[in-house]
């Protein structure tokens, strides 16, 4: 059986939540996306981010492909959001996908606060 893309629509409206979410730390980015449904590590996703902040004047649509290489389970520890981690794809979605959600973050990249993965 062919392993089939499932569709992924993520929506951030704040610049503190896309740092939260993004993994910078993977090889050609990636992203944690809050879910309640059930992945397995190595599924391929299809996301669709939209990020929408007026206040930054940033406004984004990317598909991108990927691959879930994290799983944070629900009620792992008080505070941690339940979901997946995506890493894209190396293609030219994925690297455009990693260079406009980096250029959205500005200097915040490089910022000690605490994220969705570590």
């Amino acid at each position: 059986m062919a392993n089939e893309e499932v569709l992924l629509p993520f929506n951030i409206r704040e610049r503190a939540a896309l740092y939260a979410s993004y993994m910078s730390f993977v090889k050609g980015g990636g992203i944690f996306v809050p879910t309640k449904k059930q992945y397995k590590l190595g599924e391929t996703v299809l996301l669709l981010i939209n990020i929408s902040i007026p206040s930054h004047q940033i406004e984004e649509k990317l598909p991108v492909k990927g691959k879930v290489i994290w799983i944070t389970p629900e009620n792992l520890q008080p505070g941690r959001v339940h979901g997946i981690g995506v890493q894209f794809t190396n293609d030219d979605a994925g690297k455009k996908a990693q260079i406009k959600i980096e250029s959205a973050l500005g200097h915040h990249l490089a910022s000690a606060r605490p994220t969705h993965t570590l």
